[in-house]
C-alpha cells in the first residue's frame, strides 16, 4: 500500500503509543524511485512461466526491495523493528524478516 494510503488516525494512535513510524513506498510504487528502463511486466505470462517451472527474468526481486527495506531502517539507525505491510508490502516485510544480512 503507498505511503500515504496509511490512515492518519492509525499513524497517530501509533506514535501516541509512542511508537516511531516510518512509512515508505517499494522500489516503483507511489514517492519512490521509479525505474522506467525496466519495462512493465507480463503479470499474465510470468505467472503462466511460474506454472511452468519456468524461470522468471524479473528487473527486481522481492529479496531487493526487503534488502531496500533494511536499508532504510539502517539509514535511519534503527535495529529493531516492528514491521507492517498491505499486501505486496506485507510480502515484502515477511521477506525481510528472515534473517537477511543488512544492505550495506
Amino acid at each position: 500500500m503507498q505511503l500515504i494510503a496509511w490512515p492518519i488516525d492509525l499513524v497517530q494512535s501509533l506514535v501516541n503509543a509512542g511508537y516511531r513510524v516510518v512509512r515508505f513506498d517499494n522500489r516503483d510504487i507511489g514517492l519512490s524511485q521509479h525505474f522506467d528502463d525496466a519495462g512493465v511486466p507480463n503479470i499474465l505470462w510470468s505467472g503462466l512461466k511460474t506454472r511452468l517451472g519456468l524461470a522468471v527474468q524479473a528487473a527486481y526481486s522481492l529479496t531487493d526491495m526487503a534488502h531496500d527495506a533494511i536499508g532504510v531502517l539502517d539509514a535511519l539507525n534503527i535495529a529493531k523493528a516492528h514491521i507492517v505491510g498491505v499486501s505486496m508490502g506485507g510480502m515484502v516485510a515477511r521477506h525481510g524478516s528472515f534473517g537477511l544480512p543488512p544492505a550495506r
